[in-house]
């Protein structure tokens, strides 16, 4: 096998047992570690934390460790999210928190260095073009990274439908479940129908062997970047000064357009948090028991990956335009729907609607929002996305952090003005678009690519 193709294997799978224990644990939180909001409260810090190490670790650790090491101690940031929830407490999620949030942009960005080393040094050997070997190591990754999101859940359910005491839930906490769920009694519904400390560890130790798998697998097969092309990276890294890139994010921020995408960007974390952190807890977990979460976010995960495929090949024929106006009818629908229904456990079919839908809008939001910053800020796009880590993650972070404080039709609404807001403000950017170029279907035909964005899945 062709040595870098390899590497590329190594830190695909790496990457897939990593994210195999971190997906299934995210989408658990609000359920498992429900007892005071602890659960998305960790996630709420983990990604303010997330904010902050975009700013300040990624050129700091690349240089001094290279990518193999810097990718080795920042999986072993995750290892400790899953270890602190082995004894589940603000004193042990919190701060395992934090240490999660700080390794996950050096993870992404050595991961993204890497491969691009990897790519231009197999295409300088073999005399092809760079861009094409870079965009076919991206995409195997994501083929093989795509799948986390599909096992980790696969194996929460497996292992919490294991449960001997099956826990009927009544008609009177049923009442609880839904868009308007009695804040103090869900709780008690979620309590009773918690699963048994065994099975609860036995999870926590499969999550933490997969983790500890991926780095030993990153430590052992990965080989370290060639001197040169490391020595040639730190220059890439040393070429803008830490304070002039931490600025150049901000000073982004004068771009009219950029501000326009702002609420577009926080609504992809708005839309995530709600699902991953509201879906799950007040209408699975409350209506049919934590058992069932896993499964419902497979759904999500499935019909996301596949509709990204989907739409990032259709984009260049249908321009933009319709499917962000696809995305809108489809998740309006889904919040409308979701204020209206109260969940039963007879109406199995329809918990996985709402996640095949919501995985379809998402995958929206995903490939067109990074597909239209590459587009309209090809000369700052280093900037521009910054900005796009910046805005997704402290939607995330408002998310979850109002989550345990707010009815959930409360957040409904929100969420349905920040979509509407979003629609507004993307609309004045289309139309600055075509009053800069008139003519011209605003470079439509560019939108053809997955996004390499670590939001989406951190």
């Amino acid at each position: 096998m062709e040595r870098n193709l390899k590497n590329v294997l190594v830190i695909s799978f790496g990457f897939l047992l990593l994210f195999t224990a971190y997906g299934g644990l995210q989408s658990l939180q609000s359920s498992l570690n429900s007892e005071e909001g602890l659960g998305v409260a960790s996630l709420s810090v983990l990604y303010a934390a997330l904010i902050l190490s975009s700013m300040f670790l990624p050129p700091i650790l690349i240089k001094k460790l290279g990518c193999k090491w810097t990718i080795a101690i920042s999986m072993c940031c995750y290892i400790t999210f899953s270890l602190g929830n082995f004894y589940a407490s603000w004193y042990t999620l919190i701060p395992t928190s934090v240490i999660l949030g700080l390794g996950g942009a050096p993870l992404w960005s050595a991961k993204c260095t890497y491969l691009t080393i990897a790519g231009t040094s197999y295409a300088e050997k073999a005399g092809k073009n760079a861009k094409d070997i870079i965009n076919q190591y991206f995409g195997v990754f994501f083929l093989v990274f795509q799948s986390s999101g599909i096992w980790g859940n696969l194996i929460s359910s497996l292992i919490l439908s294991q449960s001997s005491t099956k826990v009927e839930i009544s008609e009177e906490d049923l009442e609880c479940c839904g868009a308007y769920n009695c804040l103090t009694d869900t709780t008690n519904t979620t309590g009773s129908a918690k699963p048994s400390n065994s099975l609860i560890y036995t999870l926590l130790g499969v999550y933490t062997a997969s983790g500890v798998l991926a780095v030993l697998l990153v430590i052992i097969f990965l080989d370290q970047i060639k001197s040169d092309q490391a020595e040639t990276e730190k220059e890439k890294l040393e070429a803008p000064s830490f304070w002039s890139t931490f600025l150049a994010t901000f000073r982004h921020l004068k771009d009219k357009r950029q501000c326009l995408l702002i609420p577009l960007t926080m609504y992809s974390g708005f839309e995530q948090g709600f699902l991953s952190g509201d879906y799950t807890k007040v209408y699975v977990t409350c209506a049919l028991g934590i058992q069932y979460v896993g499964y419902v976010m497979i759904c999500f995960a499935a019909v996301n990956s596949l509709c990204s495929l989907l739409f990032g090949k259709i984009s260049q024929f249908t321009g933009r335009k319709l499917l962000f106006a696809l995305a809108t009818v489809t998740n309006t629908a889904c919040i409308i729907a979701l204020l209206l229904w109260k969940p039963h456990p007879k109406q199995l079919a329809v918990f996985f609607v709402f996640p095949a839908l919501w995985g379809l809008s998402d995958a929206v939001w995903q490939t067109q929002t990074n597909g239209l910053y590459g587009i309209l800020f090809e000369k700052h796009k280093e900037a521009a996305f910054a900005n796009y880590r910046l805005w997704e993650s402290l939607g995330f972070v408002i998310a979850f952090g109002y989550s345990t404080k707010l009815q959930t039709y409360i957040k409904l609404y929100i969420l349905l003005s920040v979509l509407v807001l979003s629609m507004v403000t993307y609309g004045a950017v289309e139309y600055l678009e075509a009053k800069s170029f008139p003519g011209t279907p605003a470079a439509t035909k560019k939108e053809n690519g997955r996004p390499h964005s670590q939001e989406t899945h951190m």
